[in-house]
């Protein structure tokens, strides 16, 4: 049986001397998001009180966001924190069942702002690990929240944390027929969009390196598809891959951030190959009378996962980093692509076609236990948060009129959800934490 990574929420309601820590264990099912309280943080420094107020809010979506957690409103507070020094009511939080509590506090000097929390486990009276302090500037705001909300998650759930993390993206806007597109960048949660390029040219399968500061994407600027190197900060950037004749495309980083694999079509036959980013010496990894592409690296830089038509429909293969003989994972009806492997290393995503419908799946590496997340008119394109948990991915409507937007679902198939973009968007992938 398929034991994805579901949630179980352990509530422990033993008396105090033997209440086991408050913890959110993934194991088999789901029961009900775990009731959490998130009072307005302490404004500790004149003219602060609406940045705690957002702050503290940000906290709370994320941790709603993720489908594991339930926030009980103000209204039903007993007691309120005015103090972050003050002594907890565990029996006020008791009262209307907030088994998680989080207070906080926000000072502003100049154009710094910081931040202090303590997350508390009611019903053990106790408080979750020690507290924290955290600086940033008054403008980056909103990543003090989400960084708050990764810690808070990780104690509850012994997980790293995704909310500080960004996604860049295929910007779309215009009519079907007539679409204009452009790389876009945004927090995870769809805030804070900046647009990289213009939409002079098509621009396609934007990636990440590994510490999130450059992006690998295909521009057809050339008229021919071509792979560049764009670094965020600045958005300068250098095409990658311009042999005459050829087509390059479909772009990955290793682990490391010292390699890419891609597509390289001429002649007309596609292989994948590998470019040392140093050097720009390339080297074939495939060689077969095929479409291969969509490479993506294991976790541990020792393995590729691709797809390719090479037994006559297009399924998922693995080879070595080095090429050499590759092993088909995908072994149930249907066509798969766009295979990501997970941060984790224990997962691959894919899209799959079946049935006239499109679907985002997992299966295990060696391609047992696979499990289909969505089904739509047009579902593809998946990508990873950085903990392994959430996937993210596109999702077209049908019709002459279509759009395609976001959609993030978590990895048992529950939290299907859109995430808020300002125009249509497709093709995401997620930064690094931190990234």
């Amino acid at each position: 049986m398929f034991r994805t990574l579901f949630v179980l929420i352990a509530l422990l309601f033993a008396p105090l001397a033997s209440a086991a820590p408050l913890r959110i264990e993934i194991t088999d099912g789901v029961i009900e998001p775990m009731p959490f309280a998130a009072p307005t943080f302490v404004a500790e420094t004149p003219g602060s009180e609406q940045l705690a107020q957002d702050i503290a809010n940000v906290v709370a979506q994320d941790l709603i966001g993720s489908g594991l957690f339930r926030r009980i409103p103000d209204s039903a507070f007993i007691s309120t924190i005015t103090s972050f020094s003050s002594p907890i009511q565990y029996s006020d939080w008791k009262a209307i069942n907030a088994q998680a509590l989080i207070s906080g506090a926000v000072s502003v000097s100049g154009q710094t702002v910081t931040v202090k929390f303590r997350v508390y486990d009611v019903f053990a009276n106790q408080e979750m690990g020690t507290g924290l302090k955290l600086s940033g500037s008054v403008q980056g705001w909103r990543r003090m929240g989400h960084k708050v909300a990764d810690a808070v998650y990780s104690r509850i759930t012994g997980e790293g944390g995704y909310f500080d993390s960004r996604v860049v993206f295929v910007a779309e806007t215009g009519s079907k027929g007539q679409r204009r597109k452009r790389l876009a960048i945004m927090d995870y949660d769809g805030a804070n969009v900046t647009y990289l390029t213009d939409a002079k040219d098509l621009v396609l399968a934007p990636r990440f390196s590994p510490t999130g500061d450059r992006i690998l994407y295909t521009s057809y600027e050339t008229g021919f598809p071509r792979i560049y190197l764009m670094d965020v900060g600045t958005t300068n950037r250098r095409v990658l891959q311009n042999t005459p004749g050829t087509m390059s495309f479909a772009p990955r980083f290793s682990p490391d951030g010292n390699t890419i694999v891609y597509s390289l079509e001429q002649g007309g036959n596609t292989d994948i190959y590998s470019m040392n980013l140093s050097t720009g010496q390339s080297v074939r990894l495939t060689n077969d009378a095929s479409i291969e592409t969509a490479p993506s690296f294991s976790p541990d830089g020792r393995q590729i996962v691709f797809e390719s038509d090479r037994s006559g429909t297009q399924q998922l293969y693995i080879m070595p980093v080095s090429g050499g003989t590759a092993k088909r994972i995908s072994s149930q009806s249907g066509r798969y692509g766009t295979p990501v492997w997970s941060p984790r290393g224990d997962m691959i995503a894919f899209t799959k076609q079946s049935k006239g419908r499109f679907h985002i799946g997992v299966m295990r590496t060696d391609g047992s236990q696979e499990r289909l997340l969505t089904a739509s008119f047009l579902d593809e394109g998946p990508t990873w948060s950085p903990n392994g948990r959430v996937i993210m991915f596109s999702r077209e409507t049908q019709g002459a009129s279509g759009t395609t937007n976001l959609y993030s679902v978590d990895v048992s198939g529950r939290n299907l959800k859109p995430v808020p973009t300002p125009v249509g968007g497709s093709d995401p992938a997620w930064s690094p934490l931190g990234g």
